[in-house]
């Protein structure tokens, strides 16, 4: 079967989107208002887009036609947090994940604690193993109150365990014990059941091109 998305509503294009592009990384998102009050929300729609310069894009649709807090944040101050979500902070994530009026802290409801990013305002989740810190790079309005952030990552936290080598910049990724959010409401996928496929010998095909010198 075919779908033609020009003929599709918003809700029926998601639930295809979304049932297909899996799994999705989960962008936990710390920003904070002009006025100081934080914000703590999950966003699937979610990923690196670049390594030079580092960008990632982070998509952020309506609440009640309005902008969400996390949007208003982000368009206000031009800075946020992207924090990772392990197996061992489902529950908690997943609770920040509620329609809070904007005086509410997350983070306390969700009994998480806090702590300073390096070069940005907005802190980090303490118990996250990893985190980064983001500036605005471009914004693009998708559609009314629905936004695309571009972002440049400034900087990036990273928990010692996971780090195998630090000269190398080498990771433990498996450690990190990283959710993936998958089709429909509430379906994650955990990052543990993983396999290694080594990029094929192709010296001998003239149709390969050349490696390129670094």
């Amino acid at each position: 079967m075919n779908f033609d998305f020009s003929q599709l509503t918003s809700t029926d294009a998601f639930k295809l989107l979304s049932s297909v592009v899996v799994p999705r990384p989960i962008a936990w998102v710390v920003s904070q208002s002009p006025q100081g009050r934080l914000n703590a929300a999950p966003f699937s729609f979610f990923n690196v887009v670049s390594s030079d310069p580092p960008i990632v894009a982070l998509g952020i649709g309506p609440r009640g036609g309005e902008l969400k807090d996390t949007s208003r944040n982000i368009l206000a101050t031009g800075e946020f947090v992207i924090n990772v979500a392990s197996a061992g902070l489902a529950e908690q994530m997943n609770r920040t994940s509620v329609d809070y009026i904007a005086d509410v802290n997350e983070l306390t409801r969700a009994g998480l604690s806090t702590e300073p990013s390096l070069l940005v305002a907005p802190p980090r989740i303490a118990q996250s193993p990893a985190a980064l810190e983001c500036r605005v790079w471009q914004v693009l309005e998708a559609a009314p109150q629905r936004v695309i952030v571009l972002a440049r990552v400034v900087a990036m936290y990273l928990c010692d365990e996971a780090i195998l080598n630090p000269q190398r910049f080498h990771v433990d990724t498996p450690s990190l014990r990283l959710l993936g959010r998958m089709h429909g409401a509430g379906w994650y996928a955990h990052t543990n059941n993983l396999f290694q496929m080594v990029t094929p010998d192709a010296d001998d095909d003239p149709a390969v091109r050349p490696a390129q010198g670094h």
